[in-house]
């Protein structure tokens, strides 16, 4: 029985997708083979040794200690792509609410309960107060061209805007999807110059901490209205407070709020919504247990953030999974070691991702339980599972 911990509420509709019969589902499980998760941080958390893969149902894995993982041989699984919707509809509101006086406009009718019949006549006299302007026409920056970055300038193009994208790593299928009618920078600062609107899709590394800074905001165009629905963090709030007081920026839109933001002008901070949706939470949770129990049964990973794609069509009924660092020689004493004990390979893979990689071995026969152990002992080994199908 395989159990799963649960350390944030996950959507129905991917917990049943795990079969009753093998595994086990809690909020509170000891020795799980699985977590899964949302944004619990657990970072601090002991790992037990139990522990076979964490599956994150989003996108960002700040929240998951991904070196320490690695070490251990835990594979770190994400979802790519799943919430993606939900944030471009969330970043097109976005831009919206960063050009029209929507919010303020509201907060005003709200003040109006009890005027009577003067209603019409207050609200004619003050909606000059929440005007505007459109989106149509305006030059568009969208930085990081992922899933989300591509969607989000694909529906800004059909809305009429400029749009101009940057992203050094684009991925191939990114490139694909990509509307022709985006213009592609050179470089961050090129992208920003000339921006009326700028919306950030990039993960928070050390890279990109900070990124959006005063000598950012020194090149941009005065009045700029800047989205942040990837991650807290990215913009320095202090250089981007000097920047909204001189005139700078027209308005900050940010689904992380932090004390600092809250008191600032011209912003409008969102409460995490991104991917706050039926849909999105739904999405997640059956990409990421169809992820898990792939692995888990056989061996197999797909969207991993610390190990390579990996996939092995069954060839025995007996399968070896050994997660290991990833350096010279060491395929050829695990061969070794099966071959001691009279084990033939019949199909094998082998794959690498930054210094960890994943090996998959059909063998001829069961291996023992001191053959495993002794797999576990050639250096740099972190794990290994014996699979029967």
């Amino acid at each position: 029985m395989n159990k799963i911990l649960t350390l944030n509420k996950i959507a129905i509709e991917g917990l049943e997708l795990f079969p009753l019969h093998s595994y086990e589902i809690s909020t509170e499980t000891h020795n799980p083979e699985v977590i899964l998760l949302r944004s619990y941080k657990m970072n601090d958390m002991d790992l037990p040794e139990s522990l076979l893969a964490v599956g994150r149902a989003g996108a960002g894995v700040n929240n998951i200690p991904v070196d320490k993982c690695s070490e251990k041989g835990i594979v770190v699984f994400n979802t790519p792509g799943a919430n993606a919707n939900a944030v471009k509809e969330l970043t097109i509101a976005g831009l919206l609410l960063s050009s029209r006086g929507i919010i303020d406009g509201v907060n005003f009718t709200r003040s109006l309960p009890g005027k009577g019949t003067e209603v019409p006549a207050l609200v004619e006299a003050n909606k000059k107060a929440f005007s505007g302007r459109e989106i149509m026409g305006k030059r568009l920056a969208v930085i990081g061209l992922g899933k989300i970055g591509v969607m989000v300038a694909n529906s800004a193009v059909d809305l009429g805007m400029q749009v101009i994208g940057y992203d050094p790593f684009i991925s191939v299928e990114s490139a694909w999807g990509l509307s022709r009618d985006v213009q592609r920078a050179e470089g961050l600062e090129a992208a920003i110059l000339d921006a009326d609107y700028i919306t950030v899709h990039t993960p928070l590394t050390d890279k990109t901490r900070g990124v959006f800074n005063a000598e950012k905001f020194n090149i941009v165009k005065k009045g700029v209205r800047i989205l942040n629905l990837s991650r807290g963090g990215i913009v320095n709030n202090d250089d981007l407070r000097k920047a909204i007081e001189n005139g700078i920026v027209a308005c900050y839109v940010t689904d992380f709020p932090d004390e600092e933001l809250l008191s600032m002008k011209n912003v409008i901070t969102i409460p995490h919504l991104g991917a706050s949706t039926y849909e999105s939470e739904r999405n997640c949770a059956v990409m990421i247990a169809n992820q898990v129990r792939d692995f888990v049964e056989k061996g197999n990973i797909k969207n991993s953030v610390n190990y390579p794609d990996c996939r092995l069509d069954q060839s025995t009924d007996f399968r070896l999974v050994v997660m290991h660092r990833n350096i010279p020689n060491i395929i050829s004493q695990i061969a070794t070691v099966l071959a001691a004990a009279g084990i033939n390979i019949n199909e094998m893979l082998n794959k690498s991702k930054g210094d960890h990689a994943c090996s998959i071995f059909d063998v001829s026969n069961k291996p023992g339980e001191d053959l495993v152990k002794a797999i576990c002992k050639v250096e740099s080994v972190s794990k290994v599972r014996l699979l029967c199908f």
